[in-house]
Parts: C-alpha cells; structure tokens; sequence
C-alpha cells in the first residue's frame, strides 16, 4: 500500500504546474494598449502645456498695456513708456513693434523657439485691438486660448 507523501499527490499533473511568467502574446498585448494609449494622450498634453505657457503673453500683454494706458494719463503720451515687462518673460519676448509715439502705439509677443513657443504671436495696441497666432494658426482678430480656437 502506498502512502501519500504530499496533499497534493492526488491531483492530476496539468492541475499542479505553476505559472511562471508572462506569455510573448501577453507583453505584446500590454505594449501596444500602452502603445494606444499613449498617442491618444501625448498630443493632448503637449497641448494643455502650451496653452498654459500662452498664458503668460496675454497676462503680461495687458498688464503693459495698463501700465502704458496709465502713464499716458500722467504725460499725454505715450513716448517713453514700458514696451516689455520687467519679469515674467521664460516664454516670450515682449516688444513695441512700431515706435511709441504720442498718440499710439503695438505691443508684440513673440514666442521663443527655445521654449517650442515659436509658432505664437500675440499683439494689441491702443485701441485694444488684439491680434493673434496660436501654435501656428491662421491669425485672429483676438487672443485665442487653443489651437483651432475660436475669438
């Protein structure tokens, strides 16, 4: 008579193997969700990080034209005042993209190309008539928010 020697002796031999890993057919089917996945997301994020860097020229574009609003109100021109902020500027350069007279003046954004911003241009002037290219889209009569976006 035989004695068992284990509890598991009465069990067939297909049941006791032990799984040891992962197949070829289950990595490749993780890598290529992962793979979907990620160009779904990617694209959006880059965009949702652009949008936030965009927010930095029509912050500073409208705190400068407040600032240049304010000094004409003090001088009754607007020759000698602030074309670019003092801070603020990791993303764009600031600049009077025609001379300060007395009686007017354009405030340009120009993205940097060293931060990916190249393709953005914002503009406004005294009459707060704004102007703007969103990541390389078709120049709009206002700042837009979003590439493909709407005034």
């Amino acid at each position: 008579m035989r004695v068992s020697t284990s509890l598991y002796d009465h069990l067939p031999k297909n049941i006791l193997q032990i799984n040891r890993g992962f197949t070829l057919i289950e990595l490749m089917v993780v890598v290529a969700i992962i793979g979907i996945i990620s160009s779904i997301a990617l694209p959006s994020y880059t965009n949702y990080v652009k949008q936030g860097k965009a927010a930095e020229a029509t912050a500073n574009l409208a705190s400068l034209r407040i600032q240049l609003e304010q000094y004409y109100q003090d001088n009754r021109t607007y020759v000698g005042g602030q074309c670019a902020p003092t801070s603020g500027d990791k993303y764009f350069v600031y600049a009077c993209s025609a001379p300060l007279s007395a009686t007017g003046y354009t405030l340009q954004a120009a993205g940097k190309a060293s931060e990916a911003m190249g393709n953005f241009n914002f503009t406004v002037d005294q009459n707060n008539a704004k102007t703007s290219s969103f990541d390389g889209s078709a120049t709009a009569n206002c700042w837009l928010t979003s590439k493909g976006g709407s005034c």
